[in-house]
């Protein structure tokens, strides 16, 4: 597949969320927020869905979490630009509320894509919502967070969502020691930082 033909699902996918009907989040969303960042990025980091800041500006973790993320990004020794974040769902869900599965499940064709797209090597779940959907259907965040799990080529890791360590900062201290994985695994693969 060459350039221009990539360039073209991309703006294909795009259109196709920014458009998309499937299910009812598309009522109340201002914008929907297909994802952002390098399109030939390494590292791919997945959140649950868009916020109210996100929701407005169209793009994904813009709000308290995203700085935050932006923050633990650095900490590694990379940019915002350099990895590729995407959600579960594309559009806020009222009232910040954990989507429901028939949402996340009209949502996830999208993600796939994006995934094939993008082909990095290594997923980060940001917290239970976005693990529960990539990883495993029935484990919790706190059993399998900070643990590798390899499937069909990519290396895939769940750690606690930005808003979770802004609403109990004690769990900073495991989120970072998930990051340091995270940052080991791409030397480990080859990759930078």
């Amino acid at each position: 597949m060459d350039a221009m033909d990539t360039e073209m699902l991309w703006k294909q996918l795009v259109r196709a969320v920014e458009t998309c009907q499937k299910c009812g989040l598309s009522e109340t969303r201002t914008h929907a927020v297909p994802g952002e960042g390098n399109p030939d990025a390494d590292l791919m980091f997945i959140g649950e869905g868009p916020g109210r800041d996100e929701d407005l500006s169209g793009r994904p973790f813009v709000g308290k979490a995203g700085q935050l993320l932006d923050k633990m990004i650095a900490a590694i020794g990379l940019k915002r630009e350099e990895v590729y974040i995407a959600n579960i769902v594309k559009c806020r869900p009222p009232g910040n509320r954990v989507p429901r599965e028939s949402e996340a499940e009209s949502c996830l064709p999208y993600l796939r894509r994006q995934v094939y797209l993008v082909r990095p090597r290594i997923i980060v779940c940001l917290g239970a919502t976005a693990m529960r959907y990539v990883i495993d259907r029935k484990a919790s965040i706190t059993s399998i967070r900070g643990q590798w799990f390899e499937r069909k080529g990519y290396w895939l890791m769940a750690t606690y969502h930005p808003a979770a360590l802004l609403r109990d900062p004690d769990k900073k201290y495991d989120a970072w020691e998930d990051f340091k994985k995270i940052r080991d695994k791409l030397h480990e693969l080859g990759l930078k930082p």
